[in-house]
């Protein structure tokens, strides 16, 4: 189903054309609403999710790409490929020289017997000659010696500073060797999620019913030559509602920081009924909590460069993935200003992201403006919200790896809600009904209406640790 665009049409408009009511088709399939974030690409959160068909629906059968979550929480385990980066928690003590052993002290326990590491800053490579030895929860001594072939080597401490870091290499075994250790360079993770409810409410008197309406031109069908043209009819009322809906919806999983603590209990109750209020956590605290972060006073190609390295040796392969960089509108013009000329010197491309529901790769349209780099897919998007949250004056940029996973078939962001729960409208009629002109029970004396527009959702970023954010000073 394709969005075409929107009309306003005045109400006494010929009726030569049919058309049938917007709100009645949302209410029918509420996964529709997925079209409806065609309409909006600046709403982040729903145009990469609902609008690609990337949306969890608990015991949905109307199509194979919604799987089912029985509860209003969702776990995922995540499985990070980046390098393992061990932290220094002391500077040593002594400089290894003539083939003599070093005591180094880390922050975690991850050496062990055989095993070779190397130092990031100096680039020196040592060999762990004893099993590491506790001395506090966050202290672990690692005896090591440096690798060399004449005993001349000694320990350059400009790389051993504490929170400096290292990484494993490899291990090497003796003759006869007892022991080997199993050495991941990726963790293992479970990630928990809450889905949070959203509602906005309208009403108007029975008095203003008779409005300008708006109407969608809806194009619907299986391949472009098999388009049929539907025309849906919306108040302006309930354009202005589901508009409002679709932001706060958006923004909450967009900047929503979550208020459940480790045994699900929240900690905002209801002051009046005591009843609680979950929150769940947005795309930006997700991958905040994890990525990369760096601040930059003047945005410079060498400060792009390092992000898009970074963002490399997070992902799976070093060529084929697809970069999102979401940002204000201060660090759009900042990327046109600084980096212009460089972006024009590389191949421009499609923008094409991950959909469950297509099974493939998909077109996301005019939305992104995209460059081919080094194998890789960078695309731009300008977020009003973010601009409305980080301000004018200073730049933000979120850079996500939204490539899928390619064993699962998983995007790399997902929407969750509950059966037929995204989208809930109701109305409490008065007299005269919703267009103030209708005869029929209703549930007020009162000659006025409201409608109410509510949801459940929620968006799990299935790997924040491939991101970065870039902040201006």
């Amino acid at each position: 189903m394709i969005i075409a665009n929107f009309t306003t049409k005045n109400p006494n408009m010929g009726k030569t054309e049919t058309y049938e009511d917007f709100y009645k088709m949302l209410s029918a399939k509420p996964t529709r609403l997925g079209v409806v974030a065609r309409l909006y690409p600046q709403l982040t959160s729903s145009y990469l999710t609902e609008s690609l068909g990337n949306l969890v629906e608990m015991d949905s059968k109307a199509s194979s790409a919604y799987r089912s979550i029985d509860s209003m929480y969702y776990e995922w385990k995540v499985e990070t490929n980046y390098i393992k980066r061990v932290e220094f928690a002391e500077v040593p003590t002594t400089l290894g020289e003539d083939g003599s052993e070093i005591e180094m002290i880390f922050k975690e326990n991850y050496y062990q017997k055989y095993d070779i590491f190397k130092i990031d800053a100096t680039m020196q490579q040592c060999f762990v000659t004893q099993r590491p030895r506790r001395k506090a929860d966050d202290r672990w001594v690692v005896t090591v010696r440096l690798i060399d072939n004449d005993y001349s080597s000694v320990l350059d401490l400009s790389g051993c500073q504490i929170g400096m870091t290292t990484r494993f290499q490899s291990n090497a075994m003796p003759e006869g060797h007892e022991e080997g250790y199993s050495k991941f360079q990726s963790n293992i993770e479970k990630h928990r999620n809450w889905i949070t409810t959203h509602r906005v409410d309208a009403s108007r008197t029975s008095l203003m019913g008779a409005l300008e309406h708006v109407f969608v031109n809806v194009k619907e069908g299986k391949s472009k030559d098999q388009m049929n043209e539907k025309l849906y009819k919306m108040d302006t009322i309930e354009n202005r509602l589901l508009e409002n809906f679709l932001f706060v919806r958006d923004s909450g999983n967009l900047f929503n920081k979550t208020n459940v603590d480790e045994n699900g209990k929240p900690t905002i109750f209801d002051k009046d009924l005591g009843r609680p209020i979950y929150i769940g956590d947005g795309i930006l605290p997700q991958i905040e909590r994890y990525a990369n972060t760096y601040a930059y006073n003047t945005l410079t190609v060498s400060a792009f460069s390092t992000a898009l390295s970074m963002l490399v040796e997070k992902a799976d392969n070093a060529i084929g993935n697809n970069f999102v960089m979401l940002c204000n509108e201060k660090a759009w013009r900042d990327i046109q200003n600084v980096l212009g000329d460089w972006l024009a010197r590389h191949k421009t491309c499609g923008t094409y992201l991950w959909s469950t529901a297509a099974n493939k790769m998909i077109d996301v349209g005019a939305t992104f403006n995209s460059y081919e780099v080094a194998g890789n897919v960078v695309s731009f998007k300008v977020d009003r919200t973010l601009t409305r949250e980080y301000g004018t004056d200073k730049g933000f940029i979120m850079m996500i790896d939204l490539s899928h996973d390619i064993v699962t078939g998983n995007p790399a962001m997902q929407m969750f809600t509950i059966k037929n729960g995204s989208f809930i409208n109701n109305r409490f009629l008065g007299v005269g009904g919703w267009d103030g002109v209708s005869s029929g029970e209703v549930s007020s004396p009162v000659a006025a209406s409201k409608i109410i527009n509510w949801g459940y959702s929620s968006v799990g970023v299935f790997s924040p640790y491939k991101s970065f954010i870039m902040r201006e000073h």
